[in-house]
């Protein structure tokens, strides 16, 4: 499967604006583009689906096995090419060992023989430029490396100059973007906004291939694409957790892992979608309602306000599991306190009460020994998930879900809890871990 992989050296240098924009510049010429991230974001696949027309997928090294990996990097193997975008700086993971590696974007393109497309910030130095994208060629040898792209220069005598350095130290460069204020994403406090909620994304995405098309040189990025041979089939991805799921589906809950939902699909389980911003109820007849994660606390006071929403999960929970992720576990609680300490009314399956106005950062993998029974595995099975939210726990009176360390071995104190037929957990679940 011939590929590259977009990275850089840190967050910030405009790595998702050049992603974004040759996916579509891609398309555009005819190609059938299969997206990648490497890492856990759970934002930016939404942003390559529209850019590209295609599900883009995680490849994580730390939390995935190597038979997911491999089921999930099959999934480009009727594209022409493979554009995956990596995740913070280039060789950034964590301290411990995962299943595969440390889970960094240069573990995902050397796993896949994808060339590395540095796209480098050069504000504010010319040649000195050079030695940082030389550092990073040079910091692991058997790292597939393509060139770069220079962003945010300045002027003609900016790019000379800075194409001096890279000259000199024998690196290609792909592309040359002179400096715009345009061109930058929405953010919020946990990255970019939600593709959903973009002005105009269409518009914005279409900007970015013309850039790109005007400033990078595309048939050689074309021509810098490799990648290993095909794997030999591979398992298949995670099943399903029930036959039909209802599964909340909007601007207040939209994170989930796209290899877990096209593997319940594949599998034959209904995937039902059903909008609590929209007062909907999940479907009656569904075995299991799963909330993902998303932005509850940026809508509280219409989640308060949603009756039949909450009739229907208590309902259900009467005689069937409710499941909740990061938002959708604080929505399944007593109540969230917004950030302007206003409380808000939740659905009360559990006792949970979250706050944003007592902001606290949490970000991190997860690995989690189940205490009780999880939608889809049994108590004592590992899992292997991400965290990453502001939210403090005021009170959480329910039993513990489960054991829950980070990827170095430390306890987590957020644990999830359980109440009768409800669950919930602040990481996002990636996958069953693998046995040996």
């Amino acid at each position: 499967m011939k590929g590259l992989l977009i990275s850089a050296p840190s967050s910030g240098t405009g790595k998702t604006t050049v992603m974004l924009g040759l996916l579509r510049a891609l398309a555009e010429d005819g190609l059938a583009v299969q997206p990648f991230k490497s890492g856990p974001d759970y934002i930016d696949p939404a942003f390559h689906q529209a850019a590209s027309g295609r599900s883009s997928f995680n490849l994580d090294g730390w939390a995935m096995g190597p038979r997911l990996w491999q089921a999930i990097s099959v999934q480009g193997a009727q594209a022409d090419i493979c554009v995956a975008e990596g995740s913070m700086g280039l060789f950034d993971g964590v301290a411990t060992r995962g299943q595969q590696g440390f889970g960094s974007s240069a573990e995902t393109a050397q796993a896949m023989g994808w060339p590395v497309v540095l796209v480098l910030d050069v504000g504010g130095q010319a040649q000195s430029a050079a030695a940082t994208a030389l550092g990073f060629k040079s910091y692991n040898p058997d790292l597939p490396f393509a060139g770069v792209i220079l962003n945010r220069v300045a002027s003609p005598r900016h790019e000379r100059l800075t194409r001096i350095g890279m000259d000199r130290a024998g690196l290609p460069v792909l592309g040359v973007l002179p400096r715009r204020g345009d061109l930058a994403l929405p953010e919020r406090h946990l990255g970019l906004i939600q593709a959903e909620e973009h002005p105009d994304l269409e518009a914005a995405i279409a900007g970015y291939a013309d850039f790109l098309r005007a400033h990078v040189d595309l048939a050689a990025i074309r021509a810098a694409a490799r990648g290993h041979a095909l794997p030999p089939p591979p398992a298949s991805l995670p099943g399903p957790p029930a036959q039909r799921i209802a599964i909340a589906r909007d601007a207040a809950f939209s994170f989930t892992y796209p290899h877990l939902l096209q593997g319940w699909q594949e599998a034959g389980a209904q995937v039902m979608p059903f909008s609590p911003l929209a007062d909907e109820a999940p479907h009656p007849d569904a075995d299991l309602v799963w909330l993902p994660g998303g932005y509850p606390e940026l809508y509280a006071g219409k989640l308060a306000a949603a009756e039949t929403f909450r009739a229907g999960l208590r309902s259900h929970a009467q005689t069937r599991p409710v499941h909740g992720e990061c938002g959708g576990y604080m929505a399944l609680g007593e109540a969230l306190i917004d950030k302007s300490g206003t409380r808000h009314r939740m659905a009360g399956l559990l006792g949970l009460v979250t706050s944003y106005e007592k902001r606290k950062f949490h970000l991190g993998y997860r690995r989690a020994i189940l205490e009780a029974p999880f939608p889809g595995f049994a108590p004592g099975t590992a899992l292997r998930g991400h965290e990453f939210h502001y939210s403090t726990i005021l009170d959480q009176p329910d039993a513990p879900l489960a054991n829950v360390c980070d990827a170095d071995g430390n306890p987590v104190p957020e644990t999830g809890s359980r109440r009768g037929r409800a669950s919930g957990t602040f990481f996002h679940l990636i996958t069953e871990e693998e046995r040996a």
